[in-house]
């Protein structure tokens, strides 16, 4: 038998572990997609990232990152289902949640904006760090203090079973995700994963059996950053031996998504 604080303790981790995916997914598909105000290593000055290429694959590689969050979020809900039906599941739940998305904005703001320095909310702002001001507290501090007191209104037995809530927050999870693999209706390029062993010769003609043209490669010729021939003609990569292309619906979060 698992014990009333150890299903306590796994719904409230749920929560934590949830937003603070969430609260990537929040970021990413608004910042990097929507608005396009800034790349996640944007402000990093190195050889592999100072075109697009590279800041289009270290986006990617962010959105896989939040996903391994949502999946582990979402199995932790399943463990605490018993916990559901406890009074006040709902608040805790909730508030947890919300303090998990509060990190994580608390975080991105000092480790990204102020200490690393790898990016800026709004990188064409006069003035960058008003809007990092603004993200900190509208999404971090004022979060962070509605999940502390909801989270404490739990014990009030004035609120009911988690059922809902989780199946809410799950919802969330999984529309954010394929959400984040969206391109644009307008992509043209995209990465192309082959198999290990295609080779660069066989990646390379499958490439030109769509009228692409590969603009880098990395050493293996098995990764590559094309140029489409058209908006749309991303599936047919699949046909030729693909195994994954960013700007399709199977896409790994927003390597599609770029502003050349």
């Amino acid at each position: 038998m698992t014990s009333l604080s150890t299903e306590r303790s796994r719904l409230t981790w749920a929560g934590y572990i949830l937003g603070f995916g969430l609260g990537g997914f929040f970021d990413g598909v608004l910042l990097h997609q929507v608005l396009q105000w800034h790349h996640l290593l944007s402000l990093v000055d190195s050889p592999g990232l100072r075109d697009i290429r590279g800041q289009i694959l270290a986006d990617g590689l962010f959105h896989v990152a939040m996903y391994l969050f949502a999946v582990a979020g979402l199995w932790q809900l399943w463990r605490s289902r018993d916990e559901f039906a406890r009074a006040g599941a709902d608040r805790r739940l909730l508030g947890s949640t919300l303090i998990g998305f509060a990190v994580w904005h608390i975080l991105d703001s000092v480790l990204s904006h102020w200490v690393l320095g790898i990016h800026r909310i709004k990188l064409d702002s006069p003035n960058p760090l008003v809007w990092d001001l603004i993200w900190f507290f509208a999404f971090g501090v004022a979060v962070l203090v509605a999940g502390i007191v909801i989270r404490r209104r739990a014990g009030a037995g004035s609120s009911g079973p988690a059922g809902r809530t989780a199946a809410t927050l799950s919802l969330a999870a999984l529309v954010a995700g394929p959400w984040a693999a969206m391109p644009p209706a307008e992509a043209r390029s995209a990465i192309v994963l082959f198999p290990p062993g295609t080779g660069a010769a066989q990646a390379f003609s499958a490439v030109a059996a769509v009228d692409g043209r590969v603009m880098w490669a990395d050493r293996s010729g098995e990764i590559l950053a094309v140029d489409l021939a058209a908006p749309g003609t991303a599936g047919e990569l699949y046909r030729h031996g693909a195994l994954l292309v960013s700007s399709s619906s199977l896409g790994a979060g927003c390597l599609a998504w770029s502003k050349a």
